[in-house]
């Protein structure tokens, strides 16, 4: 019964018979990395395990590289208590093919693993050591979206944000002060220069990490906690640098079938739950495809990771690789997945490519609507990218992906998602807007699941969503089943450019919208047939 841990690597207890191994010495890639620390990264959870530390263990294997990666933890700090030190920071990464088969690669890339924690304060001393040595070229990150917010809705500091701008760099708690805490430790043993790379699925991450970094440091500068120097030494561009990044791959919450499996082989790799609620396992499970994409941005050099199959380009070419994904081949197919799968009752993404009318929906969202107007990146094919995630990636059955974890925070991202495409065709002289079909579909499709009824008139749970509040009572008095109670409550929310990206009267698609949603009110299963006849040829009036 093979343990993940390094005694049983080196003791033959592992075999490559079922999972690829490492192939170079951990003990002389850990010693390297404490001595010359190349790389550290924040946010310790999925991604990072699945994808990011196997890059690098890439070109450990292959003899490119001799040191590892620091990774630590500033928001949940139970991570690396729970899934990094029982496990001598090993990840079991378990890649899932459609087909049901699977791949194995034991991640030994992770040379230490620490809380960012000022309360813990020999750990963060530590990770303090790895950020002032010369020898540090990248602090990478992936936090979420939500990690770089300082501020709530309404603009005013998040309260631990306020204190920590009150307290100075010695008592930072929220990840982006700590970051610059630690930058502020770098600044002071030399301001020695450093890439500070973004790795979040979001646009313009870099500028949303420098934006966030300069906030906290021009407040301490104001607060008397740190100098004017430190201020500019993060806004010059050749000591600092923020790449943008596109990123792509899923990894989700651990499977079951994979714990099962394993078990049968006499492998226990339980998943927890952390402090934080966070359902995680010393294995991580994924879809074979990735992307990364990266500016290339490093002021202190960086690792060989082209070799790894990692693209290397100019912030132009990030740009259009992030817009390609977010806008037409990816993100908005899965958007309109999860609205009309909690409708209709599905819980997997999978089951929902099985089902016809869904996926003509999508091929028609990606390949109608959304590849005409694509910006194509060049080191990316959009249509093999399309192609890629219509037939591989959302019908595989072994990803537990859900609609309802999907339809999160869906207000937050229909303008890009579908916003940038319908702004492309009206701004374009050869196309119209009102042409659209499949993608106005799905904005009634959403604005008809704000009512949270199902299609069949059942009473469903809204995914969270910071709009909800909002948006839900300006559709005071809809009924579903009921389409006599529409009358017009639509209307606002549709010329709002902030929500959809353009005013939908203007560009020419508002009447459409209200046509569909008109008709999904019409009694049970409404949904359904408005969704088969469109899908099928059909449109609204």
């Amino acid at each position: 019964m093979p343990r993940l841990c390094v005694e049983d690597i080196e003791n033959g207890a592992w075999t490559s018979d079922d999972t690829a191994l490492p192939q170079f010495s951990l003990a002389r890639m850990r010693a390297a990395t404490r001595r010359t620390p190349i790389w550290a990264h924040i946010g310790a959870g999925n991604l990072f395990r699945g994808f990011i530390a196997s890059l690098q263990q890439q070109l450990l294997d292959e003899d490119l590289a001799v040191c590892g990666i620091v990774a630590a933890e500033a928001f949940d700090c139970d991570i690396i208590e729970k899934i990094y030190r029982p496990y001598d920071n090993l990840t079991l990464a378990v890649g899932m093919r459609a087909d049901g088969s699977t791949q194995e690669r034991l991640v030994a890339s992770v040379a230490d693993a620490y809380r960012a924690d000022a309360a813990d304060a020999a750990q963060l001393e530590a990770l303090t050591r790895v950020f002032t040595a010369s020898s540090l070229q990248l602090v990478s990150f992936t936090i979420t979206e939500k990690g770089y917010a300082l501020t709530d809705m309404g603009g005013a500091y998040l309260p631990v944000v306020a204190a920590d701008l009150q307290n100075g760099p010695d008592r930072a708690r929220h990840t982006m002060s700590l970051t610059t805490a630690l930058l502020y430790a770098r600044y002071r043993a030399g301001a020695r220069p450093v890439a500070m790379v973004s790795m979040d699925n979001c646009s313009g991450n870099g500028d949303k990490l420098r934006t966030a970094v300069l906030t906290v440091a021009e407040a301490w500068q104001a607060g008397g906690f740190v100098e004017a120097e430190f201020v500019k030494y993060l806004s010059d561009g050749q000591r600092v640098s923020f790449p943008w990044t596109m990123i792509d791959k899923i990894t989700p919450r651990p499977s079951e079938e994979v714990r099962t499996r394993l078990a049968a082989r006499g492998i226990d790799l339980a998943p927890v739950v952390t402090d934080k609620g966070t359902f995680i396992a010393p294995y991580v499970n994924s879809e074979i495809p990735q992307y990364l994409v990266v500016e290339d941005d490093f002021p202190n050099g960086r690792p060989c990771l082209e070799k790894a199959g990692v693209y290397f380009t100019d912030r132009e070419t990030v740009s259009a690789a992030e817009r390609m994904k977010v806008t037409a081949c990816l993100n908005p197919l899965h958007t309109a997945l999860a609205i009309f799968g909690c409708l209709l009752g599905y819980e997997s993404i999978a089951d929902e490519m099985a089902d016809e009318d869904l996926r003509k929906l999508v091929t028609r969202i990606g390949y109608d609507e959304g590849l005409p107007v694509v910006a194509d990146p060049k080191i990316i094919r959009p249509r093999a990218f399309l192609e890629e995630t219509l037939t591989q990636r959302l019908p595989n059955p072994f990803i537990p992906d859900t609609p309802q974890r999907i339809a999160t925070d869906t207000s937050q991202k229909i303008s890009i998602r579908f916003g940038e495409t319908i702004k492309a065709y009206a701004a374009r002289p050869d196309m119209r807007a009102e042409t659209l079909t499949c993608i106005p579909l799905a904005l009634a499709g959403w604005c008809r699941y704000l009512l949270g009824t199902d299609d069949k008139l059942c009473p469903m749970t809204l995914s969270s969503d910071p709009l909800l509040d909002v948006l839900r009572p300006a559709l005071e008095g809809v009924v579903a089943g009921r389409p006599e109670s529409y009358r017009g409550q639509l209307r606002p929310m549709l010329s709002n450019p902030a929500l959809f990206g353009a005013d939908l009267f203007q560009v020419g698609l508002g009447d459409r919208v209200e046509a569909f949603f008109s008709r999904m009110l019409d009694g049970p299963g409404a949904v359904r047939r408005v969704l088969h006849e469109t899908v099928s040829g059909g449109c609204p009036s």
